[in-house]
């Protein structure tokens, strides 16, 4: 017996960035001469922890592939594809000499704390490209702007409502265990990087993945027995989102497997043990008095015991914003239900209405007269809480940017400004279509 334990091997073959590598090149994702030069200057300009670590902080390091035999390496079936392809000739290494239907790129976002522009890569497959590039935006803060507002606005303020609660709870507990567990990001290379924008933050779990998991299923159970439509239509949306979401991250070169599995079945957990709950707590926001001073404590404290477990990264603001969307939703939510201002649903289940021209645009333009609603209230709060956060912490407000990055000045900042927002989705944007007749 070689007294190896098979699951750590399990998890250090999950784990291994020579896996993410493999999936990309039979996605047609390779990278160029030019792109390996790049990645290793932004590697010694910005060094990371090694890969292939599964919990360094416990002291448990699992071998990858290109550990079991280094000299001869290139046997491995996941690694003789990536040796051929480099000195196989077929990179084109950025020329305009590209070969018919190849095209080479550049991540389309730079790293949102170093500034990174990324490594230059081939794109062989367009298909793939654009599929999952279009995945990977379903777990972005421009798919959730718009998503959960057109819930709230077009379809159901009550599925609206606690599908944002939920998310931010999901989300929330996701980025506490990435800044806990510690692990980095795949290392590139092997890893092609097609994203940079969250390339600095930690890996596991795949917050895209557990997003991709409560938000369909969430969808699903708050619906079924609410709407009028195919149970089948449920079982064939949700895993398909799922499995787009997450197969997207491993292709971007952003998660290993191991880290889209467990953000799977932690989102799973979560939504086991929250998702009976809901009406309770629900209860809770709307019913009690204290209510509103135990929402904004609650998104306070979990702000202030999250913003304790690293250093400053970019994932502070995100939660940040997590927290302040989650706050004003809740507060939002009591609110209307003290004034009276929450909608009467009618008989239940609720049937689906048949789409016509005048819905269509109907929905369109609550929807943009809501976005730019938000983003007025977003505006109108960071020039109200910038210049009041600089002078507390006795920084100059005339240059915003260096600001914001002073963690005195950005978390509260972006806590503040997404309660707002949060709030109005569900308080001053109904109002506003009620005075408008929309």
């Amino acid at each position: 017996m070689n007294g190896k334990n098979p699951l750590v091997e399990l998890f250090g073959f999950l784990q291994d960035p020579h896996l993410v590598a493999s999936f990309q090149r039979l996605c047609g994702v390779r990278g160029t001469a030019r792109g390996a030069e790049d990645c290793k200057e932004v590697e010694r300009l910005h060094p990371r922890h090694p890969a292939g670590a599964l919990a360094e902080r416990g002291g448990i390091r699992t071998k990858t592939l290109a550990d079991e035999n280094p000299e001869e390496s290139s046997h491995s079936p996941v690694l003789k594809r990536s040796n051929r392809d480099a000195n196989g000739g077929r990179l084109t290494g950025g020329t305009s000499s590209e070969p018919p239907g190849q095209s080479t790129l550049r991540p389309r976002r730079k790293n949102s704390l170093t500034g990174e522009a990324g490594q230059e890569f081939l794109i062989e497959n367009r298909f793939w490209y654009y599929l999952f590039t279009f995945g990977t935006e379903l777990g972005n803060e421009l798919f959730y702007i718009s998503f959960f507002p057109f819930i709230a606005w077009n379809v159901d303020p009550f599925v609206g409502r606690r599908i944002i609660m939920l998310w931010s709870w999901v989300m929330y507990l996701g980025q506490c265990t990435k800044d806990l567990v510690s692990w980095p990001r795949p290392m590139s290379p092997p890893v092609v990087k097609v994203e940079m924008f969250y390339n600095s933050e930690y890996s596991m779990p795949s917050t895209h993945a557990m997003s991709a998991t409560a938000i369909p299923v969430a969808l699903f159970y708050m619906t079924c027995e609410r709407w009028e439509y195919p149970t089948s239509l449920g079982f064939i949306v949700a895993p398909c989102w799922c499995l787009l979401v997450c197969v997207s991250r491993i292709y971007m070169g952003m998660h290993s497997v191991l880290d889209v599995i467990a953000g799977v079945v932690f989102s799973a957990v979560i939504l086991l043990f929250l998702l009976p709950l809901l009406d309770s707590i629900d209860g809770f926001i709307m019913t009690w008095r204290s209510a509103p001073l135990v929402i904004v404590l609650v998104h306070v404290g979990l702000g202030l015991f999250c913003f304790t477990l690293d250093t400053w990264s970019t994932s502070r603001s995100d939660t940040a914003q997590i927290l302040g969307t989650g706050s004003g939703v809740a507060l939002a939510s009591h609110v209307n239900y003290q004034l009276g201002l929450l909608p009467d649903p009618g008989r239940l289940p609720l049937t689906l209405p048949t789409l016509g021209a005048g819905l269509v645009l109907t929905c369109l333009f609550r929807l943009v007269l809501g976005v730019l609603v938000l983003m007025g209230t977003r505006e109108l709060m960071k020039a109200l809480t910038i210049p009041l956060l600089c002078r507390l912490v006795g920084l100059p407000s005339h240059d915003v940017r260096k600001a914001r990055q002073h963690m005195g000045v950005e978390l509260p900042h972006r806590y503040l400004v997404y309660t707002a927002v949060g709030f109005n989705v569900l308080f001053l944007v109904p109002i506003i279509f009620n005075l408008l007749s929309l």
